[in-house]
C-alpha cells in the first residue's frame, strides 16, 4: 500500500481516498519483491465477467528495469490460475506502450478517471503465454 500511495497520492496526485477504495480485501494481491522489499506492485479484480488489472505502481527506480513486464507476467499467470481467458486494464495512455508491448489491445476512447487520461486495454490469456512473448 505505501508504494501505491507513494506512487499514485504522491506522485500523480490521486486523492488518498480514490486510492483506498475498499476493493483490495477482495482482490488478489501480487507483488515483485527485490532484497525483501516491494519494488513491484498490482491487484486482480473480478468484476464479474472478467479479471480486471489495477493499481499498478512500480518504484522509480525500478522502471524501464524489467520489473513491470515480471509483474504483469505473474499478474496474468494468476488471473489464469483463477479461470480468467482474458485480463483487461484501465492503462493510463502514457503507460498504454507498456501495455501494448505485451499484448494488449485498446478498446474504445480514451477516457478520465482520477483525473488522469487512460485507455481500456485487453489481452487473451493464452495457455502458457507471458508478458512480452
Amino acid at each position: 500500500m505505501s508504494l501505491r500511495e507513494r506512487v499514485f497520492c504522491g506522485e500523480q496526485g490521486v486523492s488518498r481516498a480514490e486510492e483506498l477504495d475498499g476493493l483490495d480485501d477482495g482482490s488478489t494481491q501480487i507483488v515483485a519483491l527485490e532484497g525483501g522489499e516491494v519494488i513491484a506492485t498490482c491487484r486482480l479484480r473480478s468484476t464479474g465477467e472478467e479479471q480486471k488489472l489495477e493499481r499498478m505502481a512500480v518504484e522509480p527506480g525500478w522502471r524501464g528495469a524489467g520489473a513491470g513486464r515480471r509483474l504483469l507476467a505473474g499478474a496474468e499467470a494468476a488471473a489464469r490460475e483463477q479461470g480468467a481467458e482474458r485480463l483487461h486494464v484501465h492503462a493510463q495512455t502514457r503507460a498504454s506502450g507498456f501495455c501494448d508491448a505485451a499484448g494488449y489491445e485498446p478498446e474504445g476512447e480514451e477516457f478520465m478517471e482520477a483525473g488522469i487520461e487512460h485507455v481500456r486495454m485487453s489481452k487473451a490469456l493464452g495457455a502458457g503465454e507471458t508478458a512480452g512473448a
